[in-house]
């Protein structure tokens, strides 16, 4: 046979049948037991001491199933899935399926976006739609386009017990989740996306897997007891036989971008992988991604996911990093957050200050070496080095929202016109903007976490787990339960909230926003160099200038619920673009009052008029 190269799993040529290779040094011998179309056992040979097998069976091509039978030396014959299955039709207890690697791939000319470029949206698939499939998340493409939307960011993918599921309790990480329509719907949903401009981002999981379902450890061992996780066994990333074992989550990162032409890997709570060795595995995987891009010609990016307040992802490999392109910025929302809603507990304790937000402006984290009262230790380094390119910001995502008992958004938290505060604070950032879906109109549906597992002990262990989880937030009353459907249900979009009129305003509002982004040049530059933040915190007021080749932005913030005459403007010749409290954005103040387009002249003394919980910007005149 020809034209086969290192992989794992089951690699499909057209006309030559199928190539199944596995790690499973803790079976004897092992077979691979074709279930569908014909049934058939075909023995693997082994390829040495490190613990591979394979073998090329020819007659065998897409659509088959087919499971491993591992012989183990105790004479126990095991039957398992594909630990890279590539898809499970009949979930994480059934066959693998034999998946082709080839697609009719339509956006054959995109090569993926500058990373300063992005603009995302997180969403979760089951429950963005009616439907909860790849298919119909189609349909909503363009609305986003027109929204300023550049990057659409899945949570998890990857097979997961059931069919209800954050996606963070995934077993067989190369699998695309069934219920949602497979590879083949994560193909359409990517080449669509692409047709449109927009990239695709996808949540990956390499600190733990789920528990239902997980059979790596009955092939090798994947998990070390010499690390603790909070949501499950550590994966071995520098144990004795642990140089496959990073192999089959680089290979896995290196899939996504290669047979579903994903655009960039968000990873999931990398500060929780624990590996000592002299090259890390992150940064072998940010090696092999990029260097995979590369060989496609097109842009393949990272992103990590850390509450350490650390450079060590973003800093190159020569200067002992990982060389990851960007980092979501916990302090930026934790600062908003506690400033437009007053809550102070869990680990809100050590936020509540406007100068904090203000600082996160200046140099994307807030904790850069201070003693934190929530960790009771100094928490976090500078980050002046990282360009503002490189921050991921966000007012809501999935974690904000689903990790509170009750699954509130920030829609049930304030009101509508903190709702557009929000908006203009994380839009007119020098950051990457992150929404969470349905935050454009303020979606007042909760996003709770739910599951779908078939072992009821487990399902007990996660309701108990989850109130535990609480206890230092001090939320009161009934956790939804996490395995009810009803609790899936409540989570869907309610699309149709979108239409009332304060809600299509606040829809507007970030569209202008985000068109303002592009169009002036102080807020297309994604820097913090040429930025200036402050805040008077007795007024509750704060100021934010962003410069760039000759062009000024100047905004101001009212987080107080009192109208304030403050923030002296710069200055020069100043035009008000926008005023969230104008009439056009569903605003008390009428147009006569701080018009937009008018202009405002300052000798550096001039204070503006602000509305309660509201905003302005103005731009040097002649932008």
């Amino acid at each position: 046979m020809t034209g086969w190269r290192f992989s794992l799993g089951a690699l499909c040529a057209p006309g030559e049948g199928t190539r199944f290779r596995v790690w499973a040094p803790r079976a004897e011998r092992v077979e691979v037991k074709l279930i569908e179309p014909a049934e058939r056992v075909v023995e693997l040979a082994s390829e040495g001491e490190e613990g591979y097998f394979s073998a090329a069976v020819e007659g065998v091509g897409p659509g088959a199933l087919y499971l491993y039978r591992l012989h183990r030396r105790d004479g126990e014959i095991l039957e398992r899935p594909d630990p890279a299955s590539r898809h499970q039709p009949r979930g994480v207890h059934g066959p693998s399926e034999v998946v082709a690697r080839e697609h009719p791939w339509e956006a054959e000319g995109w090569t993926g976006l500058a990373l300063a470029d992005h603009v995302f949206y997180e969403l979760h698939v089951g429950t963005f739609t009616a439907e909860g499939t790849f298919e119909a998340a189609i349909g909503h493409l363009d609305e986003l386009t027109r929204l300023g939307v550049t990057a659409i960011e899945l949570m998890p993918v990857a097979q997961f017990p059931g069919d209800r599921n954050w996606g963070y309790d995934g077993v067989l990480p190369y699998a695309v989740q069934s219920s949602y329509g497979g590879p083949a719907g994560l193909r359409r949903l990517v080449d669509a996306a692409h047709r449109r401009g927009l990239a695709v981002v996808l949540d990956v999981v390499y600190n733990h897997l789920g528990p239902e379902g997980n059979v790596l450890s009955d092939f090798g061992p994947y998990f070390t007891d010499r690390y603790a996780t909070p949501w499950g066994d550590a994966i071995n990333f520098d144990g004795p036989d642990s140089d496959p074992v990073r192999r089959f989550f680089v290979e896995n990162a290196v899939h996504w971008v290669s047979e579903h032409r994903i655009d960039g890997l968000r990873c999931d709570a990398v500060h929780a992988i624990v590996d000592n060795s002299e090259r890390p595995f992150l940064e072998e995987l940010a090696t092999a991604v990029h260097e995979q891009g590369e060989r496609e010609g097109r842009r393949a990016h990272l992103f990590a996911e850390s509450a350490d307040n650390s450079l060590r992802f973003l800093r190159p490999p020569e200067r002992g990093g990982a060389g990851f392109d960007g980092q979501w910025s916990d302090d930026f929302h934790h600062a908003l957050h506690t400033v437009l809603t007053g809550e102070r507990d869990g680990y809100y304790l050590d936020f509540g200050r406007l100068g904090q937000l203000a600082k996160a402006y200046r140099e994307g984290f807030v904790y850069t070496g201070q003693r934190s009262a929530y960790r009771r230790r100094r928490h976090g380094v500078p980050a002046r080095e990282v360009a503002a390119r490189r921050l991921v910001v966000f007012a809501q995502n999935h974690d904000q929202t689903g990790n509170r008992a009750r699954g509130e958004r920030l829609a049930g938290l304030v009101d509508g016109e903190r709702l557009k505060l929000a908006a203009g604070a994380v839009l007119l950032s020098p950051y990457l903007p992150l929404l969470f879906m349905g935050e454009e109109y303020g979606e007042e549906r909760p996003f709770l976490y739910f599951v779908s597992h078939g072992d009821p002990e487990l399902v007990e262990a996660v309701r108990r787990g989850r109130a535990e989880e609480f206890a230092a937030f001090g939320w009161q009353g009934e956790v939804p339960d996490p395995q009810a459907a009803e609790t899936f249900e409540r989570s869907r979009l309610d699309r149709g909230a979108g239409e009332r009129p304060e809600k299509a305003a606040l829809h507007e509002l970030h569209r202008e926003l985000l068109r303002l982004r592009r169009d002036v040049p102080a807020l297309a530059r994604r820097s913090n160099d040429d930025l200036a933040a402050g805040a008077d915190e007795a007024a509750g007021v704060l100021h934010l200038l962003r410069e760039a080749e000759g062009s000024r932005a100047f905004a101001v913030f009212n987080f107080s619920r009192e109208p304030r005459r403050a923030a002296l403007l710069p200055a020069g010749r100043w035009r008000r673009l926008l005023d969230s409290a104008a009439e056009r954005w569903a605003g008390s103040r009428p147009a006569a009052e701080a018009a937009e387009g008018e202009t405002v002249e300052s000798a550096g003394e001039s204070e503006l008029a602000l509305a309660p919980s509201s905003f302005q910007l103005l731009v040097a005149e002649g932008e």
